[in-house]
């Protein structure tokens, strides 16, 4: 029965970095490991928040800085920043990157297809400049 309870609050994948991410963004400026803790307001042991905080670092999602004999972290980028590098990283990891984006597009619905347009035009004409 405890092993049952354990496994349904068992956080989904990378949830865990979402809430901690959701919290620094919460900060008036960069937060330590400690307010994140609080913050969350869980049974999460303070070791358990610097990984994840140091695994969000080796990301490239959030910075430090030294706070005394600590650190204090900051998101390094909003949501959809985080969700762009996703999306890099992803499509960096496939062999046959024109087939992986072909696909995508030909997916998009067309209001993002038209979206989608309307950004490359606007990255061109800044090129352009």
């Amino acid at each position: 029965m405890v092993e049952q309870e354990r496994r349904s609050r068992r956080r989904g994948q990378g949830e865990l970095e979402a809430q901690v991410l959701s919290a620094l963004r919460e900060a008036e400026g960069p937060a330590t490991a400690g307010w994140v803790q609080e913050r969350l307001g869980s049974d999460l042991a303070y070791t358990t928040v610097v990984t994840i905080l140091t695994r969000l670092l080796d990301k490239g999602a959030v910075t430090r800085e030294r706070a005394g004999r600590s650190f204090a972290w900051t998101p390094s980028s909003d949501e959809a920043g985080l969700a762009a590098r996703k999306m890099r990283k992803v499509l960096d990891g496939e062999l046959d990157r024109e087939a992986v984006l072909a696909s995508f597009l030909t997916a998009l619905p067309p209001g993002d297809e038209q979206l989608l347009r309307e950004f490359l035009r606007q990255a061109e004409a800044e090129r352009d400049v």
